[in-house]
């Protein structure tokens, strides 16, 4: 049986140091050009922002957001114009040191999410639930947006004028 030399893999992949090159690059364009990301040190106060749908019928649009873990108290809705705005706090559940984690992916602190409404709706009529950890929010429209449906008569032109100048 003929020995074989061992040789490290950078000997036999000329190509090996890309893959540490690459490593390189998704940690520089991580950091230097996503400043809107947490920061590593924030983990457990980091910025987060939750998910949302929105949709609409005919009547209103309806908003659903997911924030678990949070209580209806901390969470404060508003609206300005066609934007609704979702604000709170998520607090961390325990207080336990950082070298006991192995890994931390959930994020607690402070949250805004501001959402473009696609339609004009009526401030007064808005309704909001939370439930299960899912915040829905619906928001009629306004009525000069529902649009308004016209009756169509048979026979008469619109703005005909009868006798003694009536319209009829």
């Amino acid at each position: 049986m003929r020995l074989i030399r061992y040789r490290p893999r950078s000997e036999v992949d000329p190509f090996s140091w890309l893959s540490g090159f690459r490593d390189d690059l998704d940690q520089f364009f991580e950091r230097k050009l996503a400043p809107w990301q947490a920061a590593e040190g924030d983990l457990l106060e980091g910025a987060w922002t939750p998910l949302v749908d929105v949709c609409e019928d005919k009547d209103s649009v309806l908003v659903r957001a997911d924030l678990p873990g949070l209580n209806k108290e901390d969470i404060d809705l508003s609206i300005l114009g066609s934007t609704l705005t979702i604000k709170g706090e998520k607090k961390s559940e325990s207080e336990v040191k950082e070298e006991n984690y192995h890994r931390v992916e959930r994020s607690y602190g402070l949250f805004q999410r501001s959402v473009q409404l696609p339609a004009e709706v009526d401030e007064s009529k808005v309704e909001a639930s939370y439930k299960d950890g899912v915040l829905e929010v619906k928001l009629p429209k306004k009525e000069a947006v529902k649009g308004k449906k016209v009756a169509i008569k048979a026979g008469e032109k619109p703005g005909k004028k009868g006798k003694g100048g009536e319209t009829k």
